[in-house]
Formats: structure tokens, sequence, C-alpha cells
């Protein structure tokens, strides 16, 4: 099985340029183009670093050959959520270890929460609880609103106007995510384990949808919807829902 690396440098080589086809970036560009995405502290999308270099630079090609220099570095120049950032090769993550914040794991709730909400967005807490089986707490949904990686989009246009929600860049960025197309599909969960090769007949795993676009079952978001997840008590522990 190939490694994190070469993996890395397969993909450099699929995005590089061909410089019989196209100008290459010179090497004072490429100096400037390093310099903004290392000082900058998040990942910056490719119109953000247009502005910031001179006029008639091919950003989208110097980004190419940039990439390809770092493939085989200790960092690498990866996009993320459509943004680059420069981050640690893979294999040598575990140089890292000491360096690391410690942080809590995910409850088995909230990670299936999180799967279904990737997967079926926007969605609703009783949409969730339906594909779930039990009734989802309120404290599930705050963990994952407080790591940044769900949102609230809208409300759907049914009785009571419940909250649709959906995942955020921050969580395409946690998991390495260049779009939620990315995410794994029935036989790569099925290669991990972590679906029964011995599915009912007919058994599908969704296609997520990048669009941020309300749907038109959707409402956008009142003023004080912010607040009310904010003040809303916290609900009894996850219990069967009734069918």
């Amino acid at each position: 099985m190939a490694s994190l690396a070469e993996k890395r440098m397969e993909e450099a080589e699929e995005h590089s340029v061909d410089p019989t086809n196209e100008p290459e970036a010179r090497p004072e560009e490429l100096r400037l183009l390093e310099a903004l995405l290392f000082a900058s502290a998040e990942p910056v999308d490719q119109a953000a670093l247009a502005k910031r270099m001179p006029d008639g630079v091919d950003v989208k090609v110097a980004l190419a050959q940039l990439q390809a220099e770092y493939a085989t570095r200790g960092v690498n120049l990866v996009r993320v959520a459509n943004k680059w950032t420069f981050r640690t090769a893979g294999d040598l993550s575990w140089l890292m270890t000491r360096e690391s914040t410690e942080t809590r794991r995910l409850s088995r709730a909230a990670i299936e929460v999180l799967a279904i909400i990737a997967y079926h967005q926007p969605v609703t807490r009783a949409e969730i609880e339906e594909i779930r089986g039990v009734i989802t707490s309120k404290g599930t949904l705050d963990v994952l609103l407080e790591t940044g990686w769900i949102r609230p989009r809208g409300r759907r246009k049914t009785p009571g106007r419940p909250l649709t929600f959906g995942t955020t860049d921050g969580f395409l960025s946690q998991f390495s995510l260049e779009a939620l197309g990315d995410l794994p599909g029935l036989e790569e969960l099925k290669g991990t384990g972590l679906l029964d090769s011995r599915l009912p007949s007919g058994f599908s795993v969704p296609t997520p949808s990048d669009d941020v676009a309300l749907r038109e079952d959707e409402d956008p978001l009142d003023a004080g919807d912010t607040l009310e997840l904010l003040l809303a008590p916290a609900a009894e522990p996850e219990t069967p829902s009734e069918s």
C-alpha cells in the first residue's frame, strides 16, 4: 500500500504544470506565495492569494508548482475545503506528539450524529432521530456546534419550523477533505469494516452535497436562532425513540 507521502507526490504530479503547455511561475513569485501561505494562521483560498500577488501571476500554476516542490518535504502544501495551507507530512506526524494538545474524544452518539449530518445535510434533529432510532440529546448537538464542525443552516418549512443542520469548512479541514464528495462511499465503508458486508438489499449511502444555498424546503434563520441554541435547556439522556 502506498504511503501518504507517495500519495501526495502522485497528487502533486497530477496537478503539476506541464512546461510544454504553460509557463512556469518565476522563483521570486514562488517565494512570495510561499511566504504568504506560511504567514497565514488559517488556510487561504486562491482568490485571496491572487489579490496579494503581483499582477499577471497565474496563482493556480504557482500553487501547483509549489505543491510539487513540497511533496517530498517535511511539510506539504495541501488543499482543504478549497483553501491552501502547509501541514506536517502525514508520515512525520508522530514527531509532533509532544506538542499536540490532548482533545476530548467524541462519544459514539456524537460520531453517529456527525456522520448523519455529513451525509444527509440539510437535516433536522427529528430526521437524525428517525435515522438513528433514538432520541438525540441537546448536549450531543451542543458538542458538535462547539467544535465548529456543524452549523444551523435554516429552518424547515414544516410545522414547528425545525432547524436544519449542515457541516462547515472546519469539518472539512479537521478530516483533511477537499470537498464532501471525498467522504467514503459504500464500498469504502465496507472495506474498513464500518459497515456489515451483508447489508439489506437496496441499502445505499447517500451522496453528500456541498451546496451551501438554502433549498426550497428551507427558510433563512431568524435573528434570535443563535441565542435560542445557547439558552435552550439540556435534554434528558438519549433513550430509544417511539416507532
